[in-house]
């Protein structure tokens, strides 16, 4: 552990700093923050009135589009003065947010990050290779900070170039990988296809941090096979502060929340009802020490689930589920709720199947018609009609008892569908909104 004394803290001490920080995280959005000031008024909400725990209810919820109305400034909760970076979000759905730091939240993030590297069994002894995209996104210098902070030596490559990431990780020693799941797939298809010479398992890389998009336990077995490392979940957003905000250890049973630094709730998405904990519901985030950006009770949008389990690498921290979705990217297909996560799980399955797929979603008439397209390794697509037909009712079978929807199943030849350094653009949604 890098902070082993906030890692492993007792319970009930947990519970009391959580309480003493969150006090002043909402006096500090309050005081100093117009947008804050209003909300909590329009809700009879004032900070006096946090006195345990469960008075955070009490709070309205923040949203990103409450975000993007106050943009760039409108949610800081310090002078420019004291502003020292600014980032903003890679826009999955909608608009980009911006988001602020001074150096003390600088710090944090840089400690939240060498706590992620540590959980996932880095070190000084480390040489960290960062292909997250570096700039706005905070992926890439969330990375780069915490691996300075622990001790490793960094590689700050960035995102693409694909043929210099392989040479950098044998020639260079890299031990540890950051990037997107899907690019790390897309690695493991660039050398397979370009550079048939190059052997994962004969350079020194043995882990890597995955992060920036959901991905499923198969894309990880994928991943580990495919380049022989241990692979490890990262979480994080930069509504809330970027990358680091939860991890996986060695047990990979969930994902440890920084609780000392972010308290957790998990709602209804429909009705924002706080939900017991070991229920599926989206999870709603408080920053409990953040200056620039102090995000109270923000709205992820993700679904997971939160619990504790005792985990053996002795963190008491809550974990969380792997995202299995988003409330608000979330597939209504003919009244059928799905998730593109479901999709993929249900995907590497197959035999045959790549990890490379994208899901289109049209309405002709009152109907929804749903097509997935699907690589398929080089066999399968240069053999016979009948097989590659046999192999895509096959898809389609599955998918209809296992997800309960009819689809359309193309299949494509392999690295036709498009792909990069950063998220995978899963789903193409062309309904009109009725």
């Amino acid at each position: 552990m890098f902070s082993p004394d906030r890692e492993s803290m007792h319970p009930s001490r947990l519970k009391q700093l959580q309480l003493e920080r969150l006090r002043w995280s909402v006096r500090h959005a309050y005081e100093n923050n117009a947008h804050y000031r209003g909300t909590f008024a329009a809700a009879g909400f004032h900070p006096d009135q946090v006195r345990s725990l469960d008075d955070l209810r009490r709070i309205p919820f923040l949203t990103k589009q409450e975000m993007r109305d106050n943009s760039p400034y409108g949610l800081f909760a310090v002078p420019m003065k004291d502003v020292v970076r600014v980032h903003s979000s890679s826009g999955t759905t909608g608009h980009a947010t911006v988001v602020g730091y001074t150096r003390n939240d600088i710090e944090l993030w840089s400690t939240l990050m060498a706590r992620t590297i540590a959980s996932a069994g880095g070190s000084a002894e480390d040489v960290l290779q960062v292909a997250y995209g570096y700039g706005l996104f905070t992926g890439g210098l969330g990375a780069h900070y915490g691996g300075e902070k622990i001790g490793a030596t960094v590689i700050p490559i960035s995102g693409g170039n694909t043929d210099r990431q392989l040479m950098l990780i044998r020639d260079f020693g890299t031990t540890m990988l950051a990037c997107t799941p899907s690019y790390a797939i897309n690695m493991a298809d660039f050398a397979a296809r370009h550079m048939p010479e190059f052997d994962f398992r004969k350079t020194r890389l043995r882990r890597g941090i995955f992060g920036a998009e959901p991905w499923t336990e198969a894309m990880r077995k994928e991943i580990e096979s495919r380049l022989g490392i241990d692979a490890y979940d990262i979480y994080g957003l930069s509504e809330v502060i970027g990358p680091g905000v939860s991890c996986e250890c060695s047990a990979k049973s969930g994902l440890h929340v920084f609780e000392d630094l972010f308290l957790v709730e998990i709602i209804d998405p429909a009705t924002g009802e706080v939900l017991p904990e070991g229920s599926q519901g989206e999870i709603v985030y408080t920053s409990l020490t953040k200056e620039c950006c102090p995000v109270i009770r923000y709205r992820s949008r993700d679904i997971t689930r939160l619990h504790r389990d005792g985990c053996a690498c002795g963190r008491t921290l809550v974990k969380m589920d792997k995202v299995c979705g988003r409330s608000d990217d979330m597939l209504i297909i003919r009244g059928v709720n799905v998730f593109p996560s479901q999709i993929e799980a249900l995907l590497l399955e197959v035999e045959g199947v790549e990890p490379h797929y994208q899901v289109v979603v049209d309405r002709r008439g009152a109907l929804d018609d749903i097509e997935v397209m699907v690589e398929v390794d080089e066999a399968i697509f240069s053999d016979e009609m009948k097989v590659m037909n046999a192999l895509a009712e096959k898809i389609a079978a599955r998918m209809r008892s296992t997800l309960g929807i009819t689809a359309k199943i193309t299949l494509v030849e392999p690295s036709s569908i498009e792909r990069g350094a950063g998220k995978a653009r899963r789903v193409i949604d062309k309904r009109k909104p009725q």
